[in-house]
Order: structure tokens, then sequence, then C-alpha cells
């Protein structure tokens, strides 16, 4: 008997060992179709939502912007909000409010989609983060102000950040902190939540930075840059860098998932990186799945644990004419997006 036990005992710990191993891997495409363009993704887990906004090309008449909204179990589209030309799109649900980076910034019911107001801004509006903290968006713009502050609430602004850099992602451990990747200064700032002013810039040691992921838990920051093509993990209370890691070509996003101590990193030469947190101070590459190219940015469904990718099918991108100013490093050119060729990619075990 005793000896069943035991090999019952292994037979369980060799199952878990093989459910914790399984790899990575697209288990859903869906071709949403629809022109426009597109950047941010965003889930609302919560809500059970998934916004992509769809932006019409300057001089594009015939192309109506709008955030496309999806079901984010079936990546089903259930509606959309028209209207607006926005790059990220953010939903606040204890007030029930969404947010996107048109301007002016529009404010919607995010459970009928029905706009609420628009809110003008200045600044050119890119990024977006959402903090529970005070229930505060932060719409990012490489233009001056770099950041504006609105209270979810009611759509007031509650004032505005000068970061003197690009800001591109940001990350909120929810308790007073900001986190903003500062793409031309190689940098990630850090940002008094209560006195909206900039308390520290952690130097990166790289360039580029174009995605920014936080385990809230250890204080852990990972900077996904592109020149060189490195995840950088650093100390969110000190800047300390605690490893540098390799990424693919072209990064455009990162997340976190504290559930498995996993951090992502999207990059537009079709792969997505998986970094292993084994400890606070142990970090190493997991896996690199491969993902359509011209996978964009990423977010996380917190519920099942599921990355959702976007991306479209691109023509060869032309020659560069002889004059044309040197490409930044690590960006992956494209030519023009193919007709109706958008599509929504899920990543999961």
């Amino acid at each position: 008997m005793r000896s069943l036990l035991l090999l019952s005992a292994i037979t369980i710990a060799l199952g878990a060992v093989a459910v914790q191993a399984a790899p990575y891997g697209v288990v859903k495409t869906v071709k949403a179709g629809g022109e426009g363009g597109f950047d941010y993704v965003y889930a609302d887990s919560a809500g059970r939502r998934l916004y992509v906004p769809r932006s019409a090309p300057a001089g594009a008449s015939d192309i109506t912007p709008r955030i496309a909204v999806f079901n984010l179990d079936t990546l089903a589209p259930v509606g959309e909000i028209p209207g607006f030309s926005a790059h990220g799109a953010a939903v606040d649900p204890k007030s029930g409010h969404g947010f996107a980076t048109s301007k002016p910034v529009v404010m919607w019911d995010a459970k009928t989609l029905a706009v609420i107001k628009s809110i003008d801004v200045e600044g050119n509006p890119d990024g977006i983060l959402f903090d529970p903290f005070n229930q505060h968006v932060y719409i990012l713009s490489h233009a001056a102000p770099n950041m504006t502050v609105i209270n979810t609430k009611d759509g007031s602004i509650a004032g505005t950040i000068d970061l003197g850099a690009q800001p591109e992602q940001a990350a909120t451990d929810g308790k007073g902190h900001i986190y903003v990747d500062l793409a031309d200064k190689g940098q990630v700032g850090v940002v008094d939540a209560k006195t909206m002013m900039v308390t520290a810039r952690y130097d990166l040691n790289a360039m580029n930075p174009a995605g920014l992921a936080l385990d809230v838990k250890h204080h852990i920051l990972f900077a996904a840059c592109r020149n060189p093509a490195v995840m950088v993990v650093l100390n969110a209370d000190s800047g300390k860098i605690l490893a540098t890691l390799p990424l693919g070509a072209g990064s455009d996003g990162a997340t976190f998932n504290p559930r498995t101590m996993e951090a992502f990193s999207s990059q537009g030469d079709g792969t997505l990186t998986v970094v292993k947190e084994k400890s606070p101070t142990s970090f190493a590459v997991e896996q690199t799945v491969a993902t359509p190219v011209a996978a964009k940015t990423l977010t996380l469904d917190a519920k099942t644990g599921r990355i959702i990718l976007i991306t479209a099918d691109f023509a060869p991108a032309p020659p560069l004419p002889a004059d044309a100013p040197p490409q930044q490093p690590g960006r992956v050119r494209r030519g023009p997006m193919l007709a109706d060729s958008f599509s929504l990619i899920a990543v999961g075990k």
C-alpha cells in the first residue's frame, strides 16, 4: 500500500510539472476585417470586452474611425463607438466609464457603449493607463503635455504632467506610483499619483523602450526595448537593473501575469517572448512563441490568462528613397495594410 501511495504521489507530481511546462501557442485566430489603422488593444477583464480603436489615415474620407468592441470570451464583435480616431482605450470598472485617446478624448458608458462626453485635451493623445488608486486615467502624448490626467468619475481634467520625454506605455502599482517608459531617453520615469510630479528616472542602458510591465507584489519592472532588442528587468523602488534578456525585433508592448509570474513582450517580427520570474532576483526567457508577423500590441485577459494580440497582412515595404532619414533602430518596416485583413490572435496553453 505504501508503495502504491508513493507511486500515486509521484504520478500526480509529474502531472503537475507537465501542466506547468505546457508551452504557449496560438489557440484562436479571428479575422475581424474592417478598414482602418490600429495601435493598442485593451482587455476589460471584468466587463468581458475587448477594445480596439480603428483610426482613419489622413485624407481617408471613406474610412469611418471608431472604437471596435469584441466579446472577450469569443472574440466576436459586439458593437462599436463610431466617429472617434484613437490609439488606445481603457475602462474604470468601478465607475463603469471607458476612455479612448482620440482628440478630443471620448468618454463612454462601458455597458451600453453610449458616448457620455468629449474631453478637450492638448498634445497628441497616444497611449493610456487606468489607475485604480484614485480613479484616474493617464493620457500619454509624445508632445507636451506628456500626460493628461482625467478623473474617471466625471471626465474632468485633474491636471497635466511634464515628463520632458516621449512616453510609450505605463504601469501602476495601485498604491500611488505610476511608471512610464520614456522612449527617446532610454529611461523609465516614476510619477507620484498624488502630487502628479516626476520623482525619479531610471536609466535602462538601452533605447526605445516600447513596452512596460510591472510585478506589483515584488516591485519588479519589465521594460521591453528596441535598441538593442532586450527586456531590461529592474527594481521599481531603486531602478537597479536585475537582468537583461534577449527579445525579437520590434517590441511594441509588454504585460505581466501575477498568477503565473510571467512577463510577455510582443514583437513585430512574429514572436511573443515569455519571461519567467523564478524569484525576485532570477529571470529567464521561458519561451519564444511564433505569432503572425506584424502582430502588434498585446493585452492580458486576467481571468483566463490568455494574451490577445492584434495584427493584419501587409504588402512588402517599398524601397526607401536615397535621401530618407535613417530608420529608427528596432522598427519593422511594412507596406500598406491589405484590405479586410485585420485579425485578433489569442495565445494560451
